[in-house]
């Protein structure tokens, strides 16, 4: 049975990969639309992990460490 740790790293590494591929697809195209459709889908994609990943360190989905809305003053 995978930790919820695991399974976090794994969906991470799948996204890195991901990423990967996408650029060097991007950087193998001879279509300036095509690979900047590719450069900007690699993009979202990375920052939409970085997003989910800053939640799931917190283990409350939508929240940033330090937020007022935590109830905690941020610092």
């Amino acid at each position: 049975m995978m930790s919820i740790a695991d399974e976090s790293a794994s969906r991470a590494r799948q996204t890195k990969d991901k990423v990967r591929e996408l650029n060097e697809r991007a950087e193998q195209t001879s279509d300036p639309k095509e690979r900047r459709r590719l450069y900007e889908e690699a993009r979202r994609m990375q920052e939409r992990s970085l997003k989910e990943g800053g939640r799931a360190a917190e283990g409350r989905p939508g929240r940033r460490a330090g937020s007022e809305k935590d109830g905690y003053p941020s610092r």
